[in-house]
């Protein structure tokens, strides 16, 4: 009898087992969604912030992938994948105003492709709703510079190192960048100085 017992739970072991292992064959699971042509889930289940946050895990994509055509020297595709990312980006705001990830990479986006106007105004949405988010702080700060206005610069970096620790690798790349900007910038300067001198 104890051995009928034992064959048999062993048997009901053995089926329970199986389903479990089922989900780790190495296939991805088909989604339990229908989606749409744009790849969008076409069930009401998904809110607006997580469709905010898939299309913003695209764009980043983007991103990375346009800073890597810079790097290999192809600035049209470079382009390409900004526009594309900010086209996303801005699609995630207009899913969730609250995104203030999503508003500072409509930002750096728009300040890459030259669009300044719309870069400060997407910087100005992040900070409004997280003011110490220090990547937005330092991408105005190089904004700032690339406008020319050192001032506003070293504004952002006094409030990126008053960020403390947390904020360190954000406050060092934007005083590199003030650094070599002034650097740069230094000859200019000390020519109208010396030439309002003169007069």
């Amino acid at each position: 009898m104890k051995r009928t017992v034992s064959i048999v739970t062993a048997a009901a072991l053995a089926f329970a087992v199986v389903p479990a292992f089922a989900s780790f064959s190495g296939k991805p699971d088909t989604p339990s969604t229908p989606t749409s042509s744009s790849g969008t889930s076409s069930a009401t289940s998904v809110s607006p912030r997580e469709e905010a946050e898939r299309i913003y895990a695209q764009a980043y994509e983007d991103v990375a992938a346009a800073k890597q055509a810079v790097v290999d020297g192809k600035q049209k595709n470079a382009d390409k994948k900004l526009k594309h990312a900010l086209s996303s980006g801005e699609r995630a705001t207009s899913l969730d105003a609250t995104y203030h990830e999503a508003w500072n990479l409509v930002g750096y986006c728009a300040r890459k492709l030259g669009d300044y106007d719309k870069a400060f105004a997407a910087y100005e949405k992040c900070l409004n709703l997280k003011p110490d988010y220090a990547p937005a702080r330092e991408y105005m700060g190089e904004a700032w510079l690339e406008k020319g206005d050192v001032q506003k610069a070293h504004e952002q970096l006094t409030l990126l190192e008053s960020y403390g620790d947390r904020a360190a690798d954000d406050a060092k790349t934007l005083k590199t960048a003030i650094d070599a900007y002034e650097t740069a910038h230094a000859p200019a300067a000390a020519a109208s100085t010396n030439g309002g001198d003169s007069k």
